[in-house]
């Protein structure tokens, strides 16, 4: 590393730690670096991003990555161990469990960037209006919030599905239906807490209107703990859609989804153990990444961990 380099390094570094921001976006850049620095010094936290970030590579290289094509069935392969050929074996139509690992992860990313693009932000909007407007809003919209909290999520996604038809669409869809009350419970609680403030009261008094204080100042507030939640709550979307697909309510063969996976190697469990196994421990290894990497975003978003 050359002196002019080091010195670059170190001007952008006092620039973004300036105790007197000059400009808004100063200001938000400096956040964002301090926010980073205290993420990586979270171990836990980076290997979680680390499994994330692997997945997202995974997802988009996969058609690179494969050894074998996922869904080419050869039944003179079928049920071989793990070797040299086949790392990680072959299952009941002697189709590579790698391969199928690997094309299982867009799958997976699928579900859980849909649901995390839809269900939060529909708790966040009925959660906001709740909790700002009180009343009988607040009211109604909470009354509907608690039916859907009344059941456990995967008997709630499994009516969904049941009623929709089995489908990846359709499952992806009944997840984020029973996935936003717990957003809209935070949001609201978050409102409660923003809605009384006296810069709130300040926009009120410049004649802001009641979307403009809802959508530009409590939803940013609320966004962080969201975040949060979001992060955290990706395993147990995994896990609703992995049990989905192995109740044969999710995606239908012969994709490659990890769930319908175990699904069909249950039956060789005790001899042809891998087949089961192998996109099990997809599952757990994607579910503890996105739990370790929730835990190091709550530490640095949550002003009360702080």
């Amino acid at each position: 590393m050359t002196a002019q380099t080091q010195t670059t390094e170190s001007g952008l570094r006092a620039w973004l730690t300036a105790e007197t921001p000059h400009s808004r976006g100063q200001a938000r850049m400096g956040r964002v670096y301090l926010g980073w620095l205290a993420f990586a010094r979270n171990r836990l936290a980076m290997i979680g991003l680390g499994i994330v970030l692997l997945l997202v590579l995974m997802a988009a290289l996969a058609p690179l990555l494969a050894p074998y094509d996922p869904y080419t069935q050869d039944l003179s392969q079928r049920l071989l161990p793990p070797s040299a050929a086949h790392w990680l074996g072959t299952d009941a139509f002697g189709r590579d469990i790698l391969s199928r690992i690997l094309y299982g992860s867009r799958l997976t990313l699928m579900i859980v960037a849909l649901v995390a693009v839809t269900a939060p932000v529909a708790g966040l909007l009925i959660g906001t209006v709740a909790g700002y407007l009180g009343g009988w809003v607040d009211a109604v919209l909470m009354r509907v919030t608690d039916i859907f909290l009344a059941f456990p999520k995967l008997i709630l996604a499994l009516a969904f599905v049941s009623a929709l038809g089995p489908g990846i669409e359709n499952a992806i869809i009944a997840i984020a239906i029973t996935s936003w009350p717990p957003y809209a419970r935070i949001a609201r609680a978050e409102t409660i807490t923003i809605r009384k403030s006296d810069f709130i009261s300040a926009a009120r008094l410049q004649g802001a209107s009641t979307p403009r204080i809802i959508l530009g100042h409590v939803v940013p507030l609320c966004s962080s703990s969201l975040i949060v939640r979001v992060t955290l709550d990706m395993a147990g979307i995994i896990l609703t859609a992995a049990g989905l697909g192995f109740l044969g309510l999710g995606a239908q063969p012969p994709a490659p989804e990890w769930g319908a996976m175990i699904a069909t190697g249950r039956q060789y469990v005790l001899e042809q153990w891998w087949v089961a196994t192998m996109p099990g421990i997809a599952i757990f290894v994607v579910s503890l990444g996105f739990n370790l990497l929730g835990d190091g975003l709550r530490d640095v978003l949550d002003p009360k961990g702080q």
